[in-house]
């Protein structure tokens, strides 16, 4: 259901690590971009942490190679490697404000504020670890605490680095701090966002906004890796913003342009909330689907733009937008994820597997993408390792001995759009699998017309993506623009 907000005459936007990185780039491309006087203002910037950073505080999101945090918790032989670890960050934040500031004043202004934050931090990792070492003391939920704290850093560091590059400049930028580092005090997200624009005059002032935000129930551990996108959707909402935009290094685009060559991708230009969440699904970072919900519920518009391509509009996602042919717009999904396959011949008619699997993914904290199931047979397509996936089959395998349950490696690869009910879709699909030499194991398709999900070997990938984006988007002449849903 749509909800009635006041809208404003600002855009709230947020900016990704990599965009953040590029940082001569972003103030030509995005936060100067030849504007002058009051077209400077009306905007509110969500940052980012510089792109690694985050990595080398909490570890690595695709390695897993310990950070801070991951080295603190190790806390194995070499009881000094977090220190190491945090001496590694102040290296890298320090680094990065050498390269960004002409003024020596500003940098030793950026450089003392990282300190002072790096070594605060550290204070409490000391403290902690005090209390771990005498063995009788439970410092799990002290840990999540540290977590937190750590991950702020990144967002704090980049916000008050980038609001002082502004005023260099003369822009009224003003660093916007929601990581409440030293406060005891932890309210609701929406009481901090609300706190912290009270007093700005948004025609005056330009707020450089840390996307971390310290809050009840922690960010980090309710939104992973997606708080900034939790922080910017909440302060687009709460402010009334006109649009909301997400800066990322490349466009929304039919399909991985790496994969399937640059000159066949597509920019998607128009599409909806209801792609984006299928995106998200997949884990594509289109935008957190929890951040994408409240700015459909409120009927604010998201624009995602390209840092690197200053003129393009990029693509806006909307609620009611449906494309005036269907068609399929993306081609995407996942190279390697786990088939599990719960078999029990005595499941029909009775009422509790689902439920009771459900339980045991949930309690390992495995994400769930696609789920088919018949008479006797639960399959669970689950973005999971084989390793934390074998843990779930040998709890499911306690409840109930007498099941068949095992796991396979597989790949999905998804077509998505606003509208993909085009007669043929589904027999052009697998014509094109078949000619790519691509063995189905699997397929769905959803009564709403929005995605159809082929299962295939991991090893079929790349194959599959290519010959179904040829096929449904290159080769299809359906139209490009769209129609608004009655």
């Amino acid at each position: 259901m749509t909800q009635d907000v006041k809208k404003g005459g600002h855009s709230v936007e947020k900016i990704g690590g990599t965009s953040m990185a590029a940082t001569a780039t972003l103030f030509d491309n995005v936060l100067i971009a030849g504007r002058s006087g009051a077209d400077l203002y009306n905007r509110i910037f969500v940052v980012s942490a510089y792109a690694g950073i985050t990595n080398l505080l909490l570890e690595d999101k695709k390695t897993g190679e310990p950070g801070v945090f991951g080295r603190f918790v190790a806390d194995d032989e070499d009881s000094d490697g977090w220190r190491r670890a945090m001496e590694a960050v102040r290296g890298a934040m320090h680094a990065r404000n050498e390269a960004m500031f002409a003024r020596r004043e500003s940098r030793d202004e950026a450089d003392a504020f990282v300190d002072m934050r790096l070594d605060a931090v550290s204070a409490c990792l000391d403290d902690l670890a005090r209390l771990r070492s005498h063995g009788r003391f439970c410092v799990k939920e002290q840990l999540v605490t540290a977590r937190e704290l750590l991950a702020g850093l990144g967002e704090a560091h980049s916000a008050h680095s980038t609001a002082l590059l502004l005023r260099d400049r003369d822009v009224n930028a003003r660093f916007v701090d929601l990581t409440p580092w030293d406060q005891e005090d932890l309210r609701t997200l929406d009481a901090r966002i609300t706190e912290a624009f009270a007093d700005i005059d948004l025609a005056t002032t330009l707020p450089i906004v840390t996307g971390y935000a310290g809050c009840q129930g922690g960010m980090v551990k309710r939104f992973a890796r997606g708080y900034t996108e939790m922080t910017f959707s909440r302060i687009a909402v709460l402010t009334g913003a006109r649009e909301a935009i997400i800066h990322k290094e490349f466009h929304l685009s039919s399909a991985d342009p790496k994969l399937v060559g640059e000159d066949k991708a597509r920019k998607i230009g128009r599409t909806n909330y209801d792609v984006a969440d299928q995106l998200a699904n997949l884990g594509m970072e289109a935008i957190h689907p929890g951040a994408g919900r409240g700015l459909r519920q409120t009927d604010i518009p998201l624009r995602v733009r390209n840092t690197f391509d200053r003129e393009d509009g990029g693509t806006l996602v909307t609620g009611t937008y449906v494309s005036d042919v269907p068609r399929v717009e993306i081609v995407t999904g996942i190279r390697q994820m786990q088939a599990l396959q719960f078999f029990e011949q005595d499941m029909v008619g009775v009422k509790g597997y689902d439920a009771a699997i459900l339980d045991v993914l949930t309690r390992h904290g495995l994400w769930i993408v696609s789920k088919a199931s018949n008479a006797n047979t639960i399959t669970h397509y689950l973005s999971a390792s084989a390793g934390a996936v074998k843990k779930v089959i040998a709890d499911l395998q306690k409840q109930y001995p007498d099941a068949a349950i095992s796991a396979h490696p597989v790949a999905m690869v998804s077509v998505i759009g606003s509208d993909i009910a085009r007669p043929g879709l589904v027999p052009d699909a697998l014509r094109a699998l078949d000619d790519a030499g691509v063995a189905m194991i699997a397929m769905q398709h959803q009564i709403r017309n929005v995605d159809v999900q082929f299962i295939v070997e991991s090893r079929d990938f790349d194959a599959a993506v290519r010959a179904l984006h040829r096929t449904l988007v290159e080769e299809d002449s359906g139209g490009a623009e769209g129609r608004r849903a009655a």
